[in-house]
């Protein structure tokens, strides 16, 4: 039974819907959501030749009118160039305000047909249709879109929802163990920034994370679309709270991210995965929170032990912390040029805005690449 879960948004709710199968079935949950059938199937090099044609038959069957547009599979294809190929591709689907650009793919692709849905014609409907975990738990949910600059990660963007997200647990199957264990860092992610009996869940069965699809057992499977469910219910909470980052209730989903992204813009987006940097940033924020925030020794060696038991790097390896520093200064989420963190108070709770004393980021400097910040 799949799981439908609901991001309470007044006129611009929309269902998220979690279970094996699902591709086939899109047309036809897609159809009484959209007043358009003129649609542009966006999806990459590797998902396309998987997926493509599946999601599109279904499409038709529903009576859409579909067109296909394929990028470079990789975090590269999230800039400039490809958008704006993109908006050709637009052009020549015939996309009018009633059409749809449908998101096949991972979270490179989401936030790339998502932004290219914010900003033709001012803003188009779209439809998430995420492949990889990390897009099923993160990405594809609360409408951020948007495209790197070579300086940093996401500095163009909008805040953009979608009318629908249908996420089939049977493209699992396809995806590489890497990939699997980088989107395990978002869903570690939850657990620490907002619900500690979750947390504990993921380290009871982190043994199960690390087996492919195609060997779990049914329980075993219903567990993962569990564990995936709720990481959708934390942040259908958080995006209904605080859509568009006023409060600084939303912000507390970048923990990790502050040095997460400055790592993946230091190594020229690609070389390490989202999550991976994610995970070594959480690893990092949990040790400034010993230091600064509250939360105690045993909750942070708990986060790194998890993250490690899932496969996923703790640690920066060969970057120079002066270059890691430029790129916080200029993330998004830094104002006046002073990164921000999100920090612990305990397992479970966090705080966000939180500014670093120069000296101790100087000492985390010296940590991460060995050297005097």
């Amino acid at each position: 039974m799949p799981n439908v879960i609901k991001v309470q948004l007044g006129a611009r709710s929309y269902p998220i819907h979690i279970g094996a199968g699902l591709l086939p079935q899109l047309g036809a949950l897609a159809a009484p959501l959209l007043r358009g059938r003129n649609a542009l199937l966006v999806s990459d090099s590797h998902v396309h030749p998987l997926f493509g044609e599946t999601v599109a038959a279904s499409l038709r069957a529903a009576g859409f009118k579909v067109a296909h547009s394929v990028v470079p599979a990789g975090e590269a294809s999230k800039c400039g160039e490809q958008l704006f190929a993109l908006y050709e591709a637009a052009k020549q689907a015939g996309l009018d305000r009633a059409g749809i650009v449908v998101a096949l793919g991972g979270g490179v692709v989401g936030d790339l047909a998502g932004y290219l849905a914010a900003s033709w014609l001012r803003g188009i409907a779209f439809v998430q249709v995420p492949t990889t975990l990390l897009a099923m738990v993160d990405s594809s949910v609360g409408g951020k879109t948007g495209i790197n600059l070579p300086s940093g990660k996401n500095l163009v963007g909008a805040f953009h929802q979608p009318a629908l997200v249908v996420a089939d647990l049977e493209t699992f199957a396809t995806l590489p163990p890497r990939e699997t264990r980088a989107g395990l860092a978002e869903v570690v992610k939850y657990g620490c920034i907002s619900d500690a009996q979750f947390f504990q869940t993921l380290e009871k069965h982190a043994a199960l994370f690390s087996k492919p699809w195609k060997n779990l057992a049914a329980d075993e499977r219903e567990l993962f679309a569990q564990v995936i469910a709720r990481c959708c219910e934390l942040k259908a909470q958080v995006v209904a709270g605080d859509e568009r980052e006023e409060s600084g209730l939303r912000a507390l989903l970048n923990f990790g991210h502050t040095l997460g992204h400055a790592i993946e813009t230091a190594t020229g987006y690609g070389a390490v995965l989202h999550g991976e940097a994610v995970a070594i940033g959480m690893v990092k924020a949990a040790q400034l929170s010993v230091r600064l925030s509250g939360l105690s020794a045993a909750e942070a060696a708990r986060i790194e032990q998890l993250l490690m038991q899932l496969g996923l790097p703790v640690r920066a390896q060969a970057l120079a912390w002066p270059e890691l520093k430029a790129a916080m200064t200029l993330d998004k989420k830094a104002q006046g040029g002073v990164p921000r963190f999100v920090l612990l108070k305990k397992l479970g709770e966090a705080i966000s805005g939180c500014v670093v004393p120069e000296e101790v980021l100087q000492a985390a400097g010296t940590e991460l690449d060995g050297s005097a910040a």
